[in-house]
């Protein structure tokens, strides 16, 4: 079997799955009023994610092809609560919902059902199956970063734990060349079997030659951004930009506070710490990003430049499954798992470097780009045909990563992440570019 391919067995995709039911579980170990209350008009409440997991994957596990189940576990009048199109997150806790001890009961009985299921079609359609589970694994993996960011907005007593990271070092300030040259964008599904509609099909594209930052913007790069009146200049600013800085008030990095001594602190998780000046930036929106890379005289890379710069290998001239090469992220590569609770100094990931010099191109925080969402050429919808569909051409912006809070399962160079350009509660950074 292809190496690409080895790691894209039904097993693989069940302990995903599994994997995703052990951080949600994690996530959602608090008392019933903490699951229960909206803590953002900008989250669901937990208990909401809770269910929605489960009542995603009875239907498309349970409820969809053959052998449906006839009597499912959210009974259609409780399963239509947690359709997120229907119900914005600010209207979520206006509705019936489950309560916390009856959403845990459902989705266990969802998930006893699929692992009983999966034993007994493992024989019909294995690679079918493998990406129906992969599918819904990646969905609750996603969920669960979501409920990450909930759990930061909190004010209550902090909930878990954040485990150490590699120390940074010293990295050359120069960008790093990308010279012009073409290269095969999106994957193709033989060799990435779970990748979602939006990532193929894959196609060679030309792309000027361009520079882009060795590693994120930094917090203390960020800082003096701020200091030099940054936010109070509308020339670093669209007309957009400008505009909602000011409605919205945004003189800093959600969750940054001025100290006694004219430094900076940021809350993250219910707790003040003081900033650490060498990790990526994190909690800007896309106008902010902006601004600051007009500041500071570049731009945002488009998307297409960041996945030549993140996969490509122009010595073989072909992709590369990660950064670094073919092998799985291992704890030297990347900050993924939700392990940190944030991102790690920059310089911490040599061994993760693509094969141009560009580090931390995976986890930490997502990356804004300059590219609104659209399909690519050929774009086709998988079996959940309204996962991207609607969402192209809306106003939305992508981004590109993933973040400390992702894991290996959601997210590879290909993957495409999009969101409107105001939200910055999720754990969003950027990186620089420059024309050549």
């Amino acid at each position: 079997m292809d190496d690409h391919t080895t790691d894209h067995t039904l097993e693989v995709a069940v302990a995903a799955l599994q994997a995703g039911r052990r951080t949600t579980t994690r996530l959602t170990d608090a008392a019933d009023a903490e699951l229960t209350v909206q803590h953002s008009p900008l989250m669901s409440p937990l208990v909401w994610d809770l269910a929605h997991v489960g009542q995603q994957e009875e239907l498309w596990l349970l409820q969809q092809g053959a052998g449906v189940e006839r009597t499912p576990v959210f009974h259609p009048t409780i399963a239509c609560l947690y359709d997120a199109a229907e119900h914005p997150r600010a209207s979520r806790t206006q509705l019936p919902l489950l309560d916390p001890r009856e959403s845990r009961r459902a989705v266990a009985d969802v998930r006893n059902r699929v692992l009983d299921r999966v034993a007994r079609v493992r024989a019909q359609d294995p690679q079918q199956a493998a990406f129906a589970v992969a599918m819904v694994a990646q969905h609750e993996h996603q969920h669960d970063e979501t409920m990450f960011a909930t759990h930061n907005l909190r004010s209550g007593d902090p909930l878990l734990a954040a485990a150490p990271t590699p120390p940074g070092r010293v990295v050359p300030a120069e960008p790093v060349l990308v010279p012009a040259g073409e290269f095969l964008l999106g994957v193709d599904p033989v060799q990435e079997p779970w990748a979602l509609d939006n990532e193929h099909p894959q196609h060679r594209v030309h792309v000027p030659a361009f520079r882009i930052g060795r590693v994120p913007v930094t917090n203390g790069e960020w800082a003096a951004f701020v200091d030099d009146g940054g936010y109070e200049d509308p020339r670093h600013w669209t007309r957009a930009g400008w505009a909602h800085r000011r409605e919205a008030g945004i003189v800093a990095p959600l969750g940054w506070s001025r100290d006694g001594a004219g430094g900076w602190t940021q809350r993250r998780f219910a707790v003040e710490v003081a900033l650490d000046p060498a990790a990526p930036v994190q909690h800007v929106d896309c106008h902010e990003a902006e601004a600051f890379a007009r500041w500071a005289g570049a731009r945002l890379p488009t998307e297409v430049e960041w996945e030549k710069a993140c996969a490509w290998d122009p010595v073989l001239g072909r992709r590369r499954r990660w950064p670094w090469g073919q092998e799985a992220p291992t704890a030297d590569r990347a900050n993924l798992g939700g392990h940190a609770l944030g991102p790690a100094q920059v310089g911490a990931y040599p061994a993760g470097a693509s094969a141009y010099g560009v580090e931390q191109l995976m986890g930490d925080v997502w990356e804004w780009t300059s590219s609104d969402f659209a399909p690519w050429p050929g774009f086709s919808p998988m079996l959940y045909d309204t996962y991207s569909a609607p969402f192209f051409g809306g106003g939305y912006r992508v981004l590109r990563g993933g973040s400390w809070a992702s894991t290996p399962v959601s997210v590879r160079p290909s993957f495409r992440n999009w969101d409107w350009p105001v939200r910055r509660q999720i754990f969003t950074g950027l990186r620089l570019a420059w024309d050549a």
